[in-house]
């Protein structure tokens, strides 16, 4: 919908008709006549004269029109969008170390590792998250910020996808994930903020222990949900048995002391239900605010107005040439 936000300004547009009839031209002086036999020497007027100057006249209109136009600052608002008030501030911090390349967890009837089940499953709940932020941390023998907080899900997904095994070490530093999304977390009172940790083994490095980072985010009043990745269907190749357990003891604990809770995911199927549950933990009655995108475009009757500016100009530049 087109939309003036200066709308009183269309009250100058016969503003140059008023000057023509309240200012009166100046007198010119007057001359003696000289009384000529015969005119076919001089150049007389003709109706090209004539037609220039409406031509001139109708052009000076229209500038006056496009630049009264651009002065009432012409904008297109589009439709409604609605937004919620509130939203969740949710971190996805992922385990990247090395045990989460165990090919014990079975999706769409055929088993692939802990991680490329993790990418699955996260891609649902990752799309359905409209209107809140989410943040991703990845983490090994470190954690990393892959995405800070941000409405962008898109962007989210595909450094998602892009991470792989081994991008950030090979041990496990769940202290130093979770410190890490402590200080990720935006001071706001108007939503919750929630961190799921999505781990297969128990913390191996990082200069914060889980308990130090524990105390933190129950001081800054931050949720964490753990998810123990891995099955209890141990695979044998071998000679060798290549299934890492999860530390269920301490997970648990990180969960209960945040008014979070644990879950224990063996498959796709048990990760889907998880994300349903914390869909109904963790929903929040938000209002609806809605706006309307604005896009100005006084520019487009002002650039319009210049060109004929210079055009008329150099009409009248060649007109004096060729006299």
């Amino acid at each position: 919908m087109l939309s003036f936000s200066l709308p009183w300004i269309f009250l100058a547009l016969p503003l140059p008709l008023l000057m023509y009839f309240v200012v009166k031209p100046k007198p010119q002086p007057q001359l003696s006549a000289l009384k000529i036999v015969n005119n076919q020497g001089f150049p007389v007027a003709n109706e090209s004269v004539a037609n220039r100057s409406s031509i001139k006249l109708f052009a000076s209109s229209i500038i006056w029109l496009l630049l009264i136009i651009s002065s009432a600052q012409p904008m297109w608002i589009g439709e409604p969008i609605t937004q919620p008030t509130q939203a969740r501030e949710l971190i996805l911090a992922v385990d990247l170390s090395a045990s989460m390349q165990e090919d014990d967890m079975k999706l769409n009837g055929r088993y692939v590792d802990r991680l490329t089940m993790v990418k699955s499953v996260l891609r649902d709940f990752i799309a359905k998250r409209q209107g809140d932020r989410i943040g991703l941390i990845l983490f090994a023998d470190n954690a990393y910020v892959q995405a800070p907080l941000t409405f962008d899900l898109t962007t989210v997904q595909t450094l998602l996808d892009e991470s792989f095994l081994g991008l950030v070490g090979q041990q496990t530093a769940i202290g130093e994930a979770i410190g890490l999304a402590v200080k990720r977390f935006d001071n706001k009172e108007d939503s919750n903020r929630v961190l799921v940790l999505l781990t297969d083994g128990e913390n191996t490095a990082g200069t914060i222990t889980p308990e130090q980072a524990l105390e933190l985010a129950i001081a800054k009043d931050i949720t964490i949900y753990t998810i123990g990745v891995g099955s209890d269907n141990n695979r044998q190749f071998g000679f060798f048995n290549r299934s890492s357990g999860v530390d269920e003891a301490s997970l648990t604990n990180i969960a209960l002391a945040t008014n979070g809770k644990f879950f224990k995911a063996t498959d796709s199927d048990e990760l889907e239900e998880i994300y349903q549950q914390l869909d109904a933990l963790e929903k929040i009655e938000a209002n609806e605010e809605t706006m309307r995108p604005q896009i100005a475009l006084f520019f487009w009757p002002l650039a319009i107005a210049m060109i004929l500016v210079v055009l008329m100009m150099l009409q009248t530049l060649i007109q004096e040439r060729r006299a």
